[in-house]
């Protein structure tokens, strides 16, 4: 069972690799490495994807605006990934509408933006998930009748994907764990261990749940800290060439789909700037995003200005004239933080491996290796990069290797083993009901089956012999009581915040953000893991804090009645 408690006291001798950071990136670097046979470990300081990984647009794509700039190649590698990972991940990766509309007086012409998409057509193989279809403004009443149709010349309709990055994190390192991987969430690294030619041998790991520290050796460290970049690799030297990472900013706003009802993604461009954002049906949610600006502070107190939210409202009004939002309407935010490469000076002390237009493999004198920048399409194949270069390093050492073929393109994530080969949400559904009856209703098995794919069916079965685990978390919203358990005897979850957050989304998708639901898992959290009322009031003020973060902008408004999350336990 994949509990964090029984990680963590598998964290120890000496390991092939060790990570730093359970990101996307990193979580891919444990599920190659470990496929390959090597014994691998991950450290990471809060829950899996805490940083950018959950805080994305949640989008798999091949990035149609790098035509522009002829990168031909980097799209045929995000196109060929996006369907990779449609095969080994189809409960997660599911194909979604783009609708590019095109008006009088736009930059680009509608006859150039067709061309792209025919292009982008040729580079995907002609297997995107659906067919481009060219729409007229007359098919758009039709297709997307919220937008704005004023001065419509047409809008082109492509696919590309959506997915639930946390989740797609969290699946990559249960493969990983499953072949090996001690995947030590709440672990954060203190500092290097080295030997006598300053080499990297190791890091000190405090249980930031416990306070133990631990020593862990390992052949080859590897930095895939994301945001944290920066401050990891000054753990064992000063940056003399200058800061490895430019980070900017990104924000998205929720809100109830009603209040912006879309059917498809639809392509923006500022009225103010022009930059491009989205905004995305998500269930009975749309989200709107996202911002792009400059971020100079600590990753992990990113949230959400007046100004940002501001701005995404703008944009959404512009475009859905007839739908327009307010404030009030906001009932969740999200901030990230991209991780892009600053310029490098030439002669600095990290070589560079290897390097493309999105991500840098970066070798420092130290042995540390550092992989920074990507995006979460190719993660994959950055994974594989970096094993490469890891394997490289201690093969140089004079240690020899003996790897498997990982087949990580190949072998599908936990919850896609089964599923049906014509990607049958429906039928999935529909095998969960039964599994669950006659307590789990429909609207419970379809979130089931979408969230967990094929072991949605185990949750259903612990249903169906306990129907108090069908107890639903909020009023009216198909999470149940059997999430948590789920979450915590099979996925890693150790507090309030991985389960409302990134396990069940109830932080995003609820009205209350989940405040309601805050006292039952508490309880339920308690007794699995053994908590004393000091802890678990100390993880509902954790929560709290998460809830008042994501609720920051609210300061810059008018004086009004407090909005600071409480909980009545």
């Amino acid at each position: 069972m994949s509990t964090r408690r029984a990680m963590w006291d598998q964290l120890e001798g000496t390991f092939d690799l060790l990570v730093i950071g359970g990101g996307i990136t990193g979580a891919g670097i444990a599920r190659d490495a470990a496929r390959r046979g090597l014994r691998v470990a991950v450290a990471e300081m809060n829950d899996l994807a805490y940083g950018t990984s959950s805080r994305s647009s949640k989008l798999i794509h091949g990035g149609l605006r790098y035509l522009e700039q002829y990168e031909f190649s980097l799209v045929f590698e995000s196109v060929s990934e996006r369907r990779i990972l449609q095969d080994i991940a189809p409960h997660l990766v599911n194909p979604m509408g783009f609708l590019f509309p095109v008006y009088k007086g736009a930059r680009k012409p509608l006859w150039m933006i067709h061309t792209g998409i025919r292009l982008y057509e040729g580079l995907a193989l002609f297997r995107s998930p659906k067919r481009p279809r060219k729409l007229k403004p007359s098919d758009v009443a039709e297709v997307e009748p919220a937008l704005d149709r004023g001065n419509l010349k047409g809008a082109p309709l492509y696919y590309d994907c959506a997915t639930d990055d946390a989740r797609l994190t969290l699946e990559t390192a249960l493969d990983a764990a499953e072949k090996g991987a001690v995947i030590a969430t709440w672990g954060k690294v203190t500092s290097f261990v080295k030997d006598d030619k300053g080499r990297i041998t190791g890091v000190v790991i405090k249980d930031e749940l416990g306070g133990e520290l631990r020593e862990v050796s390992a052949r080859a460290v590897i930095n895939a800290t994301g945001p944290w970049t920066d401050q990891t690799i000054s753990m064992s030297r000063s940056l003399s060439s200058g800061s490895i990472l430019r980070p900017t900013k990104g924000v998205h706003v929720v809100v109830e789909r009603e209040k912006l009802p879309i059917h498809n993604a639809v392509v923006c461009f500022h009225p103010t700037d022009s930059r491009v954002l989205f905004a995305i049906p998500w269930g009975d949610r749309t989200y709107i995003g996202t911002t792009d600006t400059d971020y100079e502070g600590d990753p992990g107190d990113v949230a959400a200005t007046l100004e940002d939210v501001d701005y995404l409202i703008d944009a959404a009004n512009h475009y859905f004239p007839a739908h327009q939002l307010v404030r009030d309407d906001v009932l969740s935010t999200w901030a990230g933080i991209r991780p892009l490469m600053a310029p490098q000076d030439e002669g600095g002390e990290l070589s560079e491996s290897a390097v493309s237009r999105e991500h840098q493999i970066l070798v420092g004198h130290d042995g540390l290796i550092t992989i920074a920048g990507g995006k979460l399409t190719t993660y994959r194949r950055m994974a594989a990069e970096v094993v490469d270069t890891a394997s490289r390093l201690i093969e140089l050492s004079g240690e020899a290797l003996e790897m498997d073929a990982p087949r990580t393109d190949k072998d599908p994530l936990p919850g896609a083993r089964g599923w049906p080969a014509d990607d049958d949400h429906e039928a999935v559904a529909d095998d969960v009901s039964k599994a669950g009856h006659p307590h789990v209703p429909d609207d419970v098995a379809r979130n089931l089956g979408d969230t967990y794919g094929m072991r949605a069916l185990d949750i259903a079965k612990r249903v169906a012999a306990d129907r108090s685990l069908g107890e639903r978390l909020v009023p009216a919203r198909p999470e149940i009581l059997a999430q948590v358990d789920w979450a915590v005897e099979r996925e890693l979850a150790a507090t309030l915040c991985d389960v409302l957050i990134r396990r069940t989304q109830l932080f995003f998708r609820d009205t209350d953000q989940g405040l309601g639901a805050v006292p039952v898992i508490a309880d339920r959290m308690a007794k699995l893991l053994g908590w004393d009322d000091e802890t678990k009031q100390r993880e509902i003020a954790r929560y709290q804090d998460e809830v008042a973060l994501s609720r920051r902008w609210r300061d810059g408004l008018p004086e009004r009645a407090s909005t600071s999350p409480t909980v009545n336990a």
